[in-house]
């Protein structure tokens, strides 16, 4: 039996793991899709931004044509600029309300390392719900998941990894 896996991206969590401690690194967006795909049988993929901005449209559409669905945070348009891009509840709200609605999947790939999302990983696990856990920039992942064991989590900064999903030098993305 072929597993049927969803995958939500915290893209603040996923830019900010790969860009910082001076040794940052640029992901090839067609590449990580394709990653999830074959890796962890992920059928649809989410991708969570902040809110929308028109300065990064090309990454929006980068991001589209790599094969994630694109979510942006809601905002009241006076509260813009303001407020950075945090979509820690937004992603947990889409999670919980997959499994209310009893959704046609097997488990859930969560690409972040911040600790907000430790009760739901706590919650997907007691339920059997959690495929993996990525994390990417395990330097920077919660101390909240040194528990977990390694079968649940992974580094997409391990050379392994990051071999397969690395943007070529030279070119442009995030």
């Amino acid at each position: 039996m072929n597993e049927r896996n969803i995958a939500f991206i915290d893209g603040q969590n996923l830019y900010m793991g790969t860009m910082t401690n001076g040794n940052s690194w640029k992901i090839d967006l067609g590449k990580f899709r394709v990653y999830l795909q074959y890796k962890y049988s992920v059928d649809k993929a989410y991708y969570f931004l902040g809110y929308v901005n028109e300065a990064y449209q090309d990454l929006y559409s980068e991001i589209q044509e790599a094969g994630f669905v694109l979510i942006f945070k809601q905002y009241n348009a006076a509260m813009l600029g303001k407020k950075k891009g945090n979509v820690d509840t937004d992603i947990v709200f889409h999670v919980m309300k997959k499994l209310y609605k009893n959704e046609d999947f097997d488990r859930i790939v969560l690409v972040s390392g911040d600790g907000d999302y430790k009760i739901l990983v706590d919650f997907l696990i007691e339920e059997n719900k959690l495929k993996k856990i990525l994390f990417p920039n395990r330097c920077f992942a919660s101390s909240l998941y040194k528990k977990l064991g390694s079968e649940l989590f992974d580094s997409l900064d391990s050379p392994e990894v990051k071999n397969k999903i690395q943007k070529e030098k030279g070119s442009l993305g995030i």
